[in-house]
This record gives C-alpha cells, structure tokens and sequence, in this order.
C-alpha cells in the first residue's frame, strides 16, 4: 500500500493506541513511499496527529454515536488525522476530505468511507462551537494529559500558559558547525547559496537557526559532516562543561551522541561515551564517523562503573540523565501520549542511582554537568538536592545564561525561551 494517508492512519495507530513511538512507526512506513513529497506529508501528518491526539480524539467522541477506537482503530486514527489536515496543516477543506475518505478504502473498509465523510463534514458544519468546547479544558485545549498540566502548573505557576503553549508551537530547526572542518559563518553561506534561510544564534557560538524543519541530508555539508543537528539548549551543556585540551571526560546515557560529538569538536581531549542500549549506542557510531571524530564507545550501565570504568579519573563528567522528557514535547510530541505520571517516581530513582554512581569517578577538582530535559522539578533540582544531602565535598557552581531562569538550584530554560527546548541544567565541582 502506498496511500500516504492511509499509512499514515496505521503508523498514528500503532503511535497512539500501542505504545510504538513515533520514530519507529516513521521508520516502519517512510521507506514504502518513494516521492520525497508524500514522505513529507507522512512526517507531517505523523507528527501533528501525535501532537493534537488528545484534542482531536475528543472532539470524536463528540462526533460518533459508537466509539471506534477498539474495533476499527486504524478508521479512528485516520478520522483524527481527518481533522488535522483540515485545522492545523490547513489543506484545502474538498481535498482534505475526499482524500481521507479515499484512504478509507486504501484501508480496505469501504464500508466505513461514508461514515468518515459524514463526520468530517459534520466537523467542518460544528466546528465553532467544537472548538470551543474543547478549548474550555487545558487537555484538550493543549493536547497534554492532565498529570502533566497540573504539574507544570505547580511547578511553574507563573509561566504555566506559555509552557503549555509553546510546547505546541513549531520549533526551528537548529545546527551545530562542526568547528574541526567547518568555520561556522562559511557555512552559513554555504547553506543560503543553497537557498536556505540561515542564521548565527545570538549566543551559542556554534549554532545556526533556520525558521523552519527540512531534510538535512540534502542540505550542503552534510555528508562531508559539517554540521550537526542540535537543539540550541542541548549545545549549553558544552559550554558548561569548561572543557580544555589533555582532559579526560565521560558522557554518560550518551546516546545518540550530539553532546558527545559537540564535546570532542571543542577540545583535543579523551572521551569515554557510555550507552546502556546497544541500539542506540549504534547511532553515536554513526555521529562520530560522519562528523570525523573518535571516542571510547561503551555499553554499560552509567550507574554501575564496575563493569566498564578503568578506574582513572575523570576531569569532566556529562551525565544526560534519562528523564519524562517533558521539555521537548514541541520535537517528540509522542512522548505526551506514552508519559504517565507513575513513571516519574522511576526515573528519579534512576537519576538520583546514576548521580551517586558516577560522582566518585570525578577527579578532585574536576566538574559534573547534570543535564536533563525535563520540566518538572522531582527530576531537577530535587535530584540534585538529593544528591547534595549525602556529598558534603560537592560544590554547586552557579549557572546564568541569556535565556531561561533561575531554578532552586542550578538553571531551567522552559520551552520557547528564546526560542529553544526546554533543559535542565546543574553544574558541581569536587572539592
């Protein structure tokens, strides 16, 4: 089947009702379409279903008379992405629809077509008083789950609105001059050569932001690695981290390497990068090779160094704490379907287990750099408030950027501040 549509409808299935993420269900069904146009669209169509899902899936309990979900799954998910192509990707209203209804076919349920022609037009006859209606409670007005709305809300009260809002809101797309074979402002001429808009970030001395997503393997430089793609508020923790040349350095839960691959652009040094899952310890293989870089790659478990560390120091250690998640929602919208909120208790075990382990591998003197990309203050600085309890010979050293604020201890840059993901950082000193 090459329906894009249709695909797309199964995929948003497998992201919304199975558990599968978005990344996998993309690589599952991206390589059946052969125009880089309806790759676009599956991406698209994907991303923005996994996004808007809790709004739109409501909305249809409004819309069917009988519940689709269970039954006919792959209808449901296509009546949902129905929906966004006529609300948020703003297709033209006949096309949107006499397409989706095409699908339905594609899906091998024509009996259904009528059905789903019926409720997307009742959609667009409904759709003032619909939105309205979904627009009066915050999950449905966010498309976030309640545990998570309420947290934010307590967490960060005064910024509540924002945070929620721009973690819905297109992100631009963001790189890392790999500064060993590229100057970054040649390359920004390069990339406008090419036609694309490119700009220097402000303060990131590495990053250059274009407006909008696109395929950057088409993009010039590339191949000959370049550049990297990297959040803005994932290339701080370079900086943080006060790397020289001749130091040892470790990248705890590495993968898939950007902060790996940026440490090593900025300093002649030895890196050991620790991965738990083989997988994905695989793409930081990849990020190396392509950007022409070398690093002890490890499979181990961070909070356990017995099985992998060589007992030597280390001057530097990153760790990128596994974490909800909740800052990068705008990249990953399919973590606000798989999130629950009794993941979090889990995670901070783990967080608060990989701290402790990895802290006596840290040379007197040297610096730690924890990094999460979490929201919620369980999993940042009452980690590290945790942590502090038991370490009388670790020193906080205080951290202030050009975005973000202030947390109790260390520094939170919230969605959308100064247009980057939202980040954690805490920075400690061995005395």
């Amino acid at each position: 089947m090459n329906d894009t549509r249709a695909l797309a409808a199964q995929a948003l299935a497998d992201i919304a009702l199975r558990g599968v993420s978005l990344r996998e269900a993309m690589d599952q069904r991206a390589p059946k379409l052969r125009d880089p146009r309806d790759r676009a669209l599956l991406t698209a169509l994907l991303s923005d279903g996994a996004r808007w899902w809790l709004r739109f899936d409501a909305a249809l309990d409004r819309l069917l008379d009988k519940p689709l979900r269970r039954k006919e799954p792959e209808v449901h998910a296509l009546l949902v992405l129905g929906i966004v192509q006529l609300e948020i990707l703003q297709m033209q209203d006949y096309a949107a629809v006499a397409a989706t209804v095409e699908a339905v076919r594609a899906l091998n349920r024509p009996r259904l077509a009528g059905l789903v022609n019926a409720i997307l037009r009742r959609w667009q006859r409904e759709r003032v008083t619909l939105l309205a209606q979904l627009d009066a409670q915050a999950q449905t007005r966010y498309a976030l789950p309640p545990w998570l709305t309420d947290t934010i809300a307590t967490d960060w009260p005064t910024h509540v609105e924002a945070v929620l809002a721009d973690s819905n809101r297109e992100p631009p797309l963001m790189l890392r001059a790999n500064r060993r074979r590229a100057a970054r402002d040649v390359l920004i001429e390069q990339l406008r050569a090419a036609g694309y808009t490119a700009d220097a970030h402000p303060w990131l001395v590495d990053g250059i932001v274009l407006p909008h997503s696109s395929d950057v393997t088409r993009m010039p430089g590339f191949s000959d690695g370049l550049f990297a793609v990297q959040d803005g508020a994932a290339q701080v923790a370079a900086d943080l981290l006060d790397i020289h040349d001749g130091q040892r350095v470790l990248d705890a839960c590495a993968a898939p390497g950007g902060k790996a691959c940026h440490v090593l652009e900025r300093a002649n040094i030895s890196l050991t990068a620790v991965e738990f899952d083989a997988p994905r310890a695989a793409r930081i293989r990849q990020n190396l090779e392509r950007l022409g870089l070398q690093a002890d790659l490890r499979i181990g478990d961070a909070g356990d160094p017995s099985a992998w560390w060589d007992k030597q120091a280390f001057d530097r250690i990153l760790i990128d704490a596994p974490c909800s998640a909740t800052g990068v929602l705008r990249r990953r919208p399919d973590v606000r379907l798989h999130r629950r909120a009794s993941d979090i208790d889990t995670l901070v075990a783990q967080q608060q287990r990989i701290l402790a382990g990895l802290w006596p591998l840290l040379a007197p003197g040297g610096r730690l750099v924890y990094v999460t990309c979490s929201l919620l203050r369980a999993e940042n600085e009452a980690v590290i408030a945790h942590f502090l309890k038991d370490h009388d010979d670790a020193r906080v050293v205080p951290v202030q950027l050009p975005a973000g604020q202030p947390a109790a201890i260390g520094w939170q840059i919230l969605p959308g501040d100064d247009d980057l993901d939202g980040m954690y950082y805490a920075v400690l000193e061995r005395r």
